[in-house]
């Protein structure tokens, strides 16, 4: 009896062992392809198109109001219009709004999601002229040219474009581990990925669209806790690919403590799983009809989050030493160096001369228990529009 169970624990290290193996290639491949350069961004275009900058806002008043400040100052060669799409701000800030120039349609929802909002604000905006609509958060700052070069990759032909969206501070450790966080993404989702000629993936904000194709998403996208995950899926099944712009910035605010991280990833892996539900079966059905894309975005729906993945292969490694079933303390510890050899690769050089990210470093045991607390809550997501707060706060990363 008690080999039988030896022999079954065997088998249940050694299955875990090349799914997280899986994991880690998977990872390093996107890594590695990140550091081979892009082609850079042209903004020089024959025409400029009329553009609705789409700020989605849930209860975030002062925050909106600097937002809108800061996009009106914005230079684009065509005519762009600022929409604040609003939910449960103050009459007071409406009027504000209005006042400094931007178009305020107000929202009402039972329950408020995203999605939602963008959809109504299209089909107010639909009969208006727009040919492209970018999506930003509600502390989101454009970078220089940022419209200029949208328009151009627009003139190219690509219906949907995601920009590079980087941290705009960095005033704490914690903060300065997100924005390692986002770069790593960039590195790996979005960079990785247009170097081998796959989609960028989306990232909520700092996403441009085709105003009409946009309209037609809208339309699908049902009430779910992840828009961009869902916009994904969609865009993947039409076969459309997702241009990325390296060198094209928006700056986002970071997190900056543990528990609006605990929060904001509880949202994140609740998105993460509906749609490994959704999309698993179709994900291989779509391989075989040769739509690789919607087949990618389907693999990394059951991707380990990296934080706990990283956790969870120290632990492997380290038992490792002292319990003899299943992969050995070679392959263990290989595992957990590889994954911290991508993470290295994939944070940008600058970093790196950055004290701070050697305090951000004593931030992982904090972000890992923060992981944990979010896949043991992510019924909170289901029940509840969670969101992650905003301050006002300059761009100080240029």
């Amino acid at each position: 009896m008690e080999l039988i169970i030896i022999n079954i624990l065997n088998i249940l290290f050694w299955i875990l062992g090349i799914y997280l193996l899986l994991n880690c290639l998977y990872l390093a491949f996107f890594a590695i392809a990140g550091l081979f350069a892009l082609p850079k961004t042209q903004k020089n275009a024959s025409e400029y198109k009329k553009i609705a900058l789409l700020f989605p806002t849930y209860r975030e008043n002062s925050v909106i109001i600097e937002s809108v400040k800061s996009a009106l100052k914005h230079q684009y060669n065509g005519l762009f219009e600022v929409v604040v799409i609003a939910d449960g701000l103050q009459p007071e800030t409406n009027v504000t709004l209005t006042k400094l120039g931007a178009k305020v349609i107000e929202v009402f929802f039972e329950k408020s999601t995203k999605g939602k909002a963008l959809h109504f604000a299209m089909e107010r905006l639909k009969d208006q002229g727009f040919d492209i609509a970018m999506v930003l958060d509600v502390d989101n700052v454009l970078g220089i040219d940022c419209l200029n070069y949208i328009n151009s990759s627009y003139q190219q032909g690509n219906k949907v474009i995601q920009v590079h969206r980087t941290a705009k501070d960095v005033d704490t450790s914690f903060a300065f581990l997100d924005a390692c966080n986002e770069e790593v993404n960039n590195q790996i989702y979005r960079k990785g990925h247009a170097v081998m000629g796959l989609s960028a993936t989306l990232i909520g904000s700092g996403m441009a669209f085709d105003f009409p194709y946009f309209h037609k998403l809208l339309g699908d996208i049902g009430e779910t806790v992840g828009e961009d995950k869902k916009l994904d899926f969609i865009i993947a099944k039409d076969k459309i690919k997702v241009a990325y712009l390296n060198d094209v910035f928006v700056y986002d605010e970071k997190v900056d403590n543990a528990q609006v991280f605990t929060n904001q990833r509880t949202r994140w892996i609740a998105s993460q799983i509906e749609f490994l539900k959704t999309y698993a079966l179709e994900g291989l059905v779509k391989l075989f009809q040769g739509n690789i894309g919607f087949f990618n975005k389907t693999l990394q729906t059951f991707l380990v989050p990296r934080i706990l993945l990283l956790a969870l292969l120290f632990i492997m490694a380290i038992q490792a030493y002292f319990n003899p079933v299943g992969p050995g303390k070679v392959f263990w510890t290989t595992l957990f160096l590889s994954i911290c050899f991508t993470l290295l690769i994939a944070i940008p050089k600058k970093f790196y001369v950055d004290k701070r990210l050697y305090l951000a470093v004593l931030q992982i045991p904090r972000a890992m228990i923060g992981m944990v607390i979010a896949l043991f809550s992510i019924g909170k997501a289901k029940k509840s529009f969670m969101v992650t707060p905003h301050h006002n706060k300059t761009v100080n990363n240029n």
